[in-house]
């Protein structure tokens, strides 16, 4: 790939690097010895790190592209500021500042989502990346090699114990039949995303091994409904413990999503409620 110049994707007040690629929305982007992260998205491999105030970008992938990814071009400040949950989430907000809901690849989150399912992040991150180096293409990058994510139709196409190699249990039978559901058009994921949440909600949770939880994240990072609200163990506890028994997500709004990655960054990163 042609050698390209580094370029200044936006100012750290508006993206928190590491707090954005360890907020566990994603799995192929990892940090080398000087801080800098390293990974790829739509086929693009990239390198992104700090400098003066700034976060800078080495991509052959177009800024429009890498602004998109990030959800640039939307307001997080005044979003955060509009939420009312009492100061346990002011807490929350004012510690994940610097959060963005990447706008990643569909398939690519579904396919995922369903690998972490009763997972911790080291393995998950560990079974995308088999999966890639295995059924995806290499794209070669600045001395490294990345692998593309496999899409559903190659996947589909695989022949019995094929995903074995990943060593993901029981969670294979759920990837190969996310990949045919998705391949054959059964599972329509543009139309998933010009359509509402909860029609999204219940058309992933009709796939076999896709609950509530894994639904709610692939409806919120894969399919850019900000509204979901994926609880996990971290969330669920920091509800039961900081918020009313009658909470309702909904009552954040649009942007409930964000919400949850700020009460998730902060419960996890600090052992809230252990």
């Amino acid at each position: 790939m042609a050698e390209t110049e580094a370029r200044v994707l936006c100012s750290t007040e508006e993206m928190d690097i590491v707090k954005t690629f360890e907020c566990g929305q994603c799995f192929r982007w990892n940090p080398d010895g000087d801080g800098a992260y390293w990974g790829i998205a739509m086929g693009c491999p990239a390198k992104l790190w700090v400098q003066d105030g700034m976060v800078y970008i080495k991509s052959s992938g177009s800024m429009e592209m890498w602004r998109e990814y990030f959800d640039l071009d939307r307001d997080y400040a005044e979003i955060s500021r509009s939420f009312q949950g009492g100061e346990y989430l002011s807490t929350c907000v004012s510690y994940g500042q610097g959060i963005r809901i990447l706008r990643q690849e569909p398939w690519e989150a579904l396919c995922s989502f369903i690998i972490s399912q009763c997972n911790n992040i080291s393995r998950i991150k560990g079974i995308v990346e088999r999966l890639c180096s295995n059924f995806g293409q290499p794209v070669e990058y600045e001395g490294r090699c990345f692998y593309s994510f496999p899409s559903a139709a190659t996947l589909a196409e695989l022949p019995d114990g094929a995903l074995d190699v990943l060593r993901c249990g029981y969670r294979a039978p759920y990837i190969s039949a996310a990949a045919l559901a998705v391949a054959s058009g059964a599972l329509d994921m543009n139309a998933l995303i010009s359509g509402d949440s909860s029609t999204a909600k219940r058309s992933l949770m009709a796939l076999p091994g896709i609950g509530e939880k894994v639904a709610n994240c692939v409806v919120l990072f894969g399919l850019y409904h900000m509204e979901a609200f994926p609880i996990d163990v971290w969330i669920r506890r920091a509800l039961k413990e900081h918020f009313p028994a009658d909470f309702d997500p909904a009552c954040l709004g649009d942007y409930a999503g964000l919400a949850q990655q700020y009460i998730f960054y902060y419960a996890r990163s600090t052992g809230d409620g252990k």
